[in-house]
C-alpha cells in the first residue's frame, strides 16, 4: 500500500503536469525542433539560459497560491490598479492570436494523422471537442487526460532521443559550425525561440490558477514542498524535453539540405517524420498519435489557461466583490469566448498569412514587452513581507534578479529591432 505521504504527493500532482503540456507544444515540438534542424546545436544555448532564467518567475506563481490559498492574479491587485489593468490587457491582447496559433498548429497534425483535407472541418472538430470537454468536465477531466498525454509524450520523446543518439547523425556540418547569436532575418528566430521559452512568462498566473483548482478538487492543502515538487517535475521535464527536440532537429536535418513544409499539415508530417526516420517506418502511426495528442493537450491547457485567466483578472476588475459568487458559470463563458474567438480569428485570416502573422506577432510584441514587469512583479510578491517564511531563498532571489535583467535587455533589445527599421 501507498504510504501517507505518497497519496499526499499523488493528489498535489496535475498542475505541474499542465504547465508541462502547456509549454511543450509550440516552443518545443515546432521551435526547438527548428533551431535543431537550422541551427545544429549552435541555439542550445538560448533554450538553457532561457529555461534556467525564467524558472523563479513560473516557480514564483505555484509558490504564492500554496503560501496564500489565491491567485497570483490577486496579488497583482494588491500591488496597485496599473499591474491588474496591464495582465487584463495582455491578457486580451494575446489570447485569441495566441491560441489560434496553438489550434492552426494542432489542426495540421489532426489533417496529418486522420488525412482530412479540410482546414476548417479539422479545425471546427479540435475546437468544438476542447470546448466540450473543458465546459462539461472542467478541471477534473482536464487533469486526468493531460497526465495520460503527458505520460505518452514523455515516453515517446525519450524513446526517439535515444533511438537518434544510436542511429547517429544524418548530416555531415558540424553541429557547433555555425555563428552562436545569428544576424539578419535569423535574429528573429532566436529572439521568439528565447521569448517563447518555455513559454511567455505572464502565462506563470496559470500555475496559481491550477494550483488553486487542484487545491479544490482534493480537498487537500499540500505542503510547500509537495506543491514545488509537483511544479518542478513538469517545469523541469519540458525542459529535458526541449533538448531533446533540438537533438532530434539537428541529428537528423541539419547539414542535410532538408526543410521543414511551409504548410502545417506538411510541418506536421516532417516532424513525425523525424522520429520514424529514428525508430523506423513501422512506428509512423504511434509516433502521428502521440505528436497529435501532444499538440491537443496543449491546446485544451491553452484554452483552459485563458479561460481562468480571463474569468479571475474580471472578477477582480469589474465585480465589487472579489469572490467568484458564480465560477462554474463565468468559467463557461471564459472558456467559450476563448475557443470562438480563437476560431473567428483562424477564419478571418486562413486566406491571409502575412494578417495573421501580424496578429501572433502583436500578441509575441506584447508578452515580451511586459516580461520584465510581470517577473518584477511575481518577485515582489513572494517576499517575506507578502508570504512569510514560505518566500524563496536567497539563491532563488539572486536567480531571479538575474532573470530581471535577462528579460529587461531581452525586451530592449528587441524594441530597438522594431523601431530601428524607422531610423534608417
Amino acid at each position: 500500500m501507498a504510504s501517507a505521504q505518497e497519496r499526499n504527493i499523488w493528489k498535489t500532482l496535475g498542475p505541474g503536469i499542465l504547465f508541462a503540456s502547456t509549454a511543450i507544444g509550440v516552443s518545443h515540438l515546432v521551435q526547438s525542433t527548428q533551431a535543431g534542424a537550422n541551427y545544429g546545436y549552435s541555439l542550445l544555448w538560448a533554450v538553457i539560459i532561457a529555461n534556467v532564467l525564467k524558472y523563479p518567475f513560473f516557480e514564483y506563481g505555484s509558490r504564492y497560491a500554496n503560501a496564500t490559498g489565491t491567485s497570483i492574479i490577486d496579488g497583482y491587485k494588491k500591488l496597485g490598479k496599473p499591474f491588474i489593468w496591464g495582465y487584463f490587457i495582455i491578457t486580451i491582447g494575446s489570447m485569441f492570436f495566441v491560441s489560434a496559433a496553438v489550434g492552426k498548429v494542432t489542426t495540421g497534425f489532426m489533417q496529418n494523422l486522420f488525412g482530412i483535407s479540410s482546414t476548417y472541418t479539422a479545425m471546427a472538430i479540435i475546437f468544438t471537442v476542447c470546448g466540450a470537454i473543458l465546459i462539461s468536465g472542467k478541471y477534473k477531466v482536464l487533469d486526468g487526460l493531460i497526465k495520460i498525454i503527458g505520460t505518452v509524450l514523455v515516453v515517446s520523446t525519450l524513446f526517439a532521443f535515444i533511438m537518434t543518439l544510436i542511429h547517429g547523425r544524418s548530416g555531415d556540418t558540424g553541429l557547433f559550425e555555425l555563428s552562436w547569436f545569428p544576424e539578419g532575418d535569423n535574429i528573429v528566430f532566436l529572439i521568439a525561440l528565447m521569448g517563447w521559452m518555455p513559454t511567455a512568462v505572464d502565462l506563470s498566473a496559470w500555475n496559481s490558477l491550477w494550483t488553486v483548482e487542484r487545491i479544490k478538487q482534493t480537498g487537500y492543502q499540500p505542503k510547500l514542498k509537495e506543491t514545488l515538487l509537483d511544479f518542478r517535475i513538469g517545469y523541469w521535464a519540458s525542459a529535458l524535453l526541449s533538448i531533446c527536440f533540438v537533438t532530434l532537429g539537428a541529428f537528423l536535418m541539419f547539414g542535410t539540405g532538408q526543410k521543414f513544409s511551409p504548410g502545417m499539415a506538411g510541418f506536421a508530417n516532417d516532424v513525425i517524420s523525424l522520429y520514424t526516420a529514428a525508430i523506423g517506418d513501422w512506428s509512423y502511426l504511434i509516433i502521428a498519435s502521440a505528436a497529435f495528442s501532444i499538440m491537443f493537450g496543449t491546446c485544451i491547457a491553452i484554452f483552459d489557461g485563458y479561460g481562468r485567466a480571463l474569468t479571475r483578472v474580471t472578477t477582480l476588475l469589474f465585480q465589487k466583490n472579489d469572490s467568484d459568487d458564480k465560477p462554474e458559470r463565468k468559467y463557461q463563458i471564459g472558456v467559450a469566448i476563448t475557443v470562438i474567438g480563437s476560431f473567428i480569428v483562424i477564419a478571418l485570416f486562413e486566406n491571409n498569412a502575412d494578417g495573421f502573422k501580424f496578429l501572433v506577432n502583436f500578441a509575441q510584441t506584447l508578452s515580451f514587452i511586459i516580461a520584465p514587469f510581470v517577473a518584477w512583479a511575481n518577485f515582489k510578491l513572494v517576499s517575506k513581507n507578502q508570504i512569510g517564511d514560505k518566500s524563496p531563498g536567497l539563491t532563488m532571489k539572486v536567480l531571479s534578479i538575474a532573470g530581471i535583467i535577462f528579460l529587461s535587455g531581452f525586451s530592449v533589445y528587441y524594441l530597438f529591432l522594431l523601431i530601428s527599421p524607422f531610423f534608417s
